[in-house]
């Protein structure tokens, strides 16, 4: 990757702007330039795509979105630390870098760019998840993105991709599968980053579909989910009492046994329950 930008390798950028990953920020750099490229192409064609980065650190993955043929790449970085590494990168590719100095969870970054829009990102661990169920729920369907390629912890990785019955399964795999189609493309091991964190990594892509794969309001959905899974050993009939008095007849009229736990209803069932809680 040094070879086709000119730039330096990844630990010269960090040791020469004095570089360390900041443990209260969530930050875990990867600095193998052959692995940062890996993920850029696991977001698939990026040409003519405006892309949205969350926290670019020194710039790894930056540079692969860059080298892989983005339009233009729109990066969010709280840390000023990065700014001139970062600063270095749009160099060497005049306009098609932005930075944004901020934090995520506050800018409106997606309205700074133009579709077709790819989010990809090696998302610090500590807003992961959250910023991940924004975008998961914007007011509208579909959204202004088509793809997401997030990295997120092995186990957020598997709960987004399980299915009913399983361990993981819970309110973050409904959300995702109820409006996109989500696969685990890439592993990687604690020693890949630097520091190594206590816990494999995963880079999961989603493909927004076009609408649901079942009908629901999204607010009653979410609702429903979230009071399902806020206590999983729970018949449902309890877990449920406080949206409906007549929650029992709401779980018969959707096929769902009153006396059934959230971890074995299917995500249509609950569309079903989540159509006759909105009537």
């Amino acid at each position: 990757m040094a070879a086709i930008d000119g730039l330096p390798p990844l630990r010269e950028v960090i040791a020469s702007h004095g570089l360390s990953a900041k443990k209260s920020l969530g930050q875990n750099f990867l600095l193998d330039l052959n692995l940062t490229a890996r993920i850029a192409r696991a977001a698939g064609d990026l040409s003519g795509m405006d892309v949205l980065e969350v926290g670019p650190g020194p710039g790894g993955l930056t540079r692969g979105l860059l080298a892989e043929g983005a339009r233009r790449v729109l990066a969010v970085e709280k840390d000023s630390r990065c700014l001139p590494a970062l600063a270095e990168i749009a160099a060497a590719y005049p306009g098609r870098l932005e930075v944004i100095s901020g934090d995520a969870l506050e800018v409106d970054a997606l309205a700074h760019l133009r579709p077709p829009i790819a989010i990809c990102a090696n998302l610090p661990y500590n807003v992961g998840t959250e910023l991940l169920v924004r975008w998961l729920t914007p007011r509208d369907w579909p959204p202004v993105w088509s793809t997401l390629t997030l990295m997120f912890q092995r186990e957020v990785a598997e709960r987004i991709v399980a299915q009913p019955g399983s361990k993981a399964y819970g309110r973050l795999a409904l959300l995702v599968q109820w409006r996109c189609e989500a696969r685990i493309v890439l592993s990687l091991p604690p020693e890949a980053f630097t520091p190594p964190p206590k816990v494999s990594s995963a880079v999961v892509h989603l493909k927004a579909l076009p609408e649901p794969r079942f009908p629901a309001d999204a607010a009653v959905l979410e609702r429903l989910v979230a009071a399902a899974f806020n206590q999983r050993r729970k018949m449902l009939r309890a877990a449920l009492k406080g949206l409906a008095p007549d929650i029992e007849a709401r779980l018969e009229a959707a096929g769902i046994a009153p006396t059934e736990r959230a971890e074995q209803v299917s995500l249509e069932q609950f569309c079903r329950l989540a159509r006759e809680l909105a009537r």
